[in-house]
């Protein structure tokens, strides 16, 4: 059974699920994720059975086959890990500002990785990969500030509305910066046109060797983060009470989402709404304890990210449609949703 328990002081009702009953659905999801792999390894405008993947692996197989394979086994694994990191950046930031609609493209995050990344393209020849997934961190990291402060002005500090409208703006904003500054540059802008999309489909195992320590580094600091972060979640007051040093906690956590973020967007562009989408799926199964929350959201995310880049090649064969494009048909209903969730509570 489901077991709840209250807080007075701190007004809020916590879930206690069994915890053998998460991990069976943890169990659950990973075998969801391997079959999702599989399909996204021998599903694409041409198929491939298993017998010819695992000859191609071993290089029995020459032709079209052992090139499909071959261009496909990067792209599953960049699309687990970045959707891996999407979630949990979401999961987390969601944690720090106690915000529902808090996600890496909802708070402009994203974006700010972005035009750091299109910025240094245009005007510093920036082309190494391992140096725009600096460039990329450095960018979203000062969005995130900027966002953090803006909706930390007036009446009430940081509350959950003004740092979504903060993020919004600041996403807006930056949107047309980055239009500005590829629309007179017709080298800029072919080369980033796709890449603003999001998609998982110029992976290679060269970009996952780049990107894949910075990924390592924020999700091991968002799971060190995991106890603070339910702290948090009772107010500063009681955080601090139970002993928590709340600056520290939050920027500890901030700083693992944003490196997962910005790592994330240099490599695949801007994909927006699985750090939105995920944790709130993931809650109906955790409750919202993170230290189960945040590898639910890993999983999970993981496998929305590599499942929608299969049905984005499956339903325009033998054309694809970007990951990006995909997650956002996916995330802008449940979106809405929470959205009118949130206003009939507190009505």
């Amino acid at each position: 059974m489901t077991a709840v328990s209250s807080l007075p002081a701190a007004g809020v009702a916590v879930v206690r699920r069994p915890r053998r009953l998460r991990a069976v659905w943890l169990l659950a999801l990973v075998a969801v994720l391997v079959g999702v792999v599989l399909l996204s390894v021998t599903v694409g405008s041409r198929d491939v059975s298993l017998a010819d993947v695992w000859a191609a692996l071993g290089g029995a197989t020459d032709g079209f086959d052992r090139a499909s394979v071959a261009k496909r086994v990067p792209r599953t694994v960049l699309a687990v890990a970045v959707g891996a990191a999407l979630a949990v950046s979401g999961a987390v930031m969601q944690g720090v500002t106690r915000n529902p609609l808090a996600d890496p493209g909802i708070l402009g995050v994203n974006t700010g990785a972005s035009l750091a990344v299109v910025a240094g393209i245009a005007f510093f020849g920036l082309s190494a990969s391992s140096t725009t997934i600096w460039v990329a961190v450095a960018g979203a990291g000062a969005t995130a500030l900027v966002v953090y402060a803006v909706g930390s002005l007036g009446r009430g500090g940081a509350t959950p509305l003004k740092l979504a409208l903060a993020g919004a703006a600041t996403s807006a904003a930056l949107a047309s910066f980055i239009t500005a500054i590829a629309l007179p540059r017709g080298d800029v802008a072919s080369s980033i046109r796709s890449w603003q999309i999001g998609g998982v489909g110029g992976g290679t195992w060269a970009s996952l060797e780049q990107v894949a320590p910075f990924l390592v580094v924020g999700v091991v600091v968002c799971l060190l983060s995991a106890k603070a972060l339910n702290s948090l979640a009772l107010g500063d007051d009681l955080a601090a009470g139970l002993g928590e040093r709340v600056a520290v906690a939050r920027g500890a956590a901030a700083l693992g989402a944003v490196v997962l973020c910005g790592a994330a967007t240099a490599v695949t562009g801007p994909i927006g709404f699985v750090g939105l989408v995920v944790p709130h799926a993931c809650r109906l199964l955790t409750g919202v304890d993170h230290r189960w929350l945040l590898p639910f959201s890993a999983v999970a995310g993981a496998v929305l990210l590599t499942g929608a880049d299969v049905v984005g090649r499956v339903v325009a064969r033998p054309a694809e449609i970007d990951v990006g494009i995909v997650t956002a048909l996916i995330g802008a209903p449940v979106f809405i949703w929470i959205v009118r969730r949130s206003k009939l509570r507190a009505l």
